[in-house]
């Protein structure tokens, strides 16, 4: 009789280990593909800097973590490497689960294509069926409130507009967490409250949220827990009250 193997409980959503991303000012010495397939490190050079250095974190599944720090501190790039769109130089990153990405409105959306193509297409590169598709469209194009627009080409559109179809797809997705970077800077204030009950619905189903914003009202209404980047280091693991509260002695408002 064999016996049954216990299969262990999920106890995190995203874990980082040491993780680190070096860019360069210039295009100069970027590692080589041979040094990316080797996993070789180089020492840093001369106009090298570090985009994040070890940074280390734990999300539980069912967390709105809220990410804060001044502009070029490395919060966008944490969330790419959570999507899985960026490779760290050093360092780990697990995540337990797919992810449902609003990092950047522009992310799959082809300008020539229509409304109506580039939904069926983006949706389909998040792993959407055609007939799931089918079945939520009207549901997006209503989130969306864009319908008088949904055979006029995406490049027409303005930035407020496609920032509405790119979540209205994005929040379609089943995936388990959330990633969210800044988009509801964007819109006017009703759409900007469908976001946000819509957001509020996802986090009471259990969903993971990954949010970096420089909105501290939105921040204190979503988010129970904070990161606080600076220069690339994580300044401070926190509630969320205490994050912003440091931040401000430190900059004044998120930004």
């Amino acid at each position: 009789m064999t016996a049954s193997t216990a299969i262990a409980p999920v106890t995190h959503a995203i874990r980082t280990e040491g993780l680190g991303v070096r860019f360069r000012r210039n295009r100069r010495g970027r590692r080589s593909f041979k040094d990316l397939l080797s996993g070789r490190r180089r020492r840093t050079r001369p106009g090298e800097f570090w985009a994040l250095r070890n940074v280390s974190i734990e999300v539980r599944p069912g967390e709105a973590i809220g990410v804060v720090g001044r502009n070029g501190q490395g919060k966008s790039t944490l969330l790419k490497l959570v999507a899985g769109v960026m490779l760290a130089d050093e360092g780990t990153v697990e995540v337990s689960g797919g992810v449902a990405p609003l990092i950047e409105i522009t992310g799959g959306f082809v300008d020539d294509l229509t409304v109506r193509d580039n939904v069926y297409l983006t949706a389909g590169l998040h792993g959407m069926t055609r007939s799931q598709i089918d079945a939520k469209f009207d549901e997006i194009i209503g989130f969306a409130d864009i319908g008088d627009f949904l055979d006029t080409p995406y490049k027409h559109l303005s930035s407020g507009m496609k920032v509405r179809i790119a979540f209205a797809v994005i929040s379609q997705l089943e995936e388990p967490i959330l990633l969210v970077d800044e988009v509801l800077a964007v819109g006017d204030k009703a759409f900007r409250e469908k976001c946000y009950k819509r957001i509020d619905e996802m986090l009471a189903g259990g969903r993971t949220l990954f949010f970096v914003s420089h909105n501290e009202r939105d921040l204190r209404r979503f988010c129970s827990r904070g990161l606080y980047l600076d220069k690339g280091a994580l300044v401070l693991d926190a509630p969320i009250d205490e994050v912003l509260d440091r931040y401000n002695a430190d900059h004044g408002t998120p930004s």
